[in-house]
């Protein structure tokens, strides 16, 4: 008995689950999740500060000492220069402003990611 005609019938019956498998793996990525907490801040900037009044500059990497540093939003307006550091996190978070990691956790597991503030007094560093 020849078993390729069953694993042929198997991959043709299930051939949909392959993308559907891929996309559940994009969507729970850690990169995915920044750039939806990016573009969600976009939004709600585009939709809540007068357009004549601030300028929305998006993703721009600036050289350091150390190398570069990639800044989320940047607003530009006639009240200041604002620089927003996004963070699409769940969860309880834990961290001092001294701190150089705060943890994520949720439920028993513990991850830890890099202070936002210093990660932002990097990017308005002088």
């Amino acid at each position: 008995m020849d078993s390729s005609i069953y694993l042929n019938m198997m991959i043709s019956a299930a051939w949909y689950l392959i993308p559907i498998f891929i996309f559940a793996v994009i969507i729970k990525s850690a990169w995915f999740k920044g750039v939806l907490g990016e573009w969600q801040v976009n939004l709600l900037i585009k939709i809540f500060l007068d357009k004549n009044n601030y300028h929305l500059i998006k993703d721009v990497t600036l050289p350091t000492e150390d190398g570069t540093t990639q800044n989320d939003h940047i607003i530009v307006s006639k009240f200041g220069i604002f620089v927003i550091e996004t963070k699409n996190m769940k969860g309880w978070i834990f961290g001092s402003e001294r701190q150089n990691q705060w943890t994520q956790q949720i439920f028993k597991h513990k991850s830890k990611f890099q202070n936002p503030l210093h990660q932002n007094y990097k990017h308005v560093k002088p």
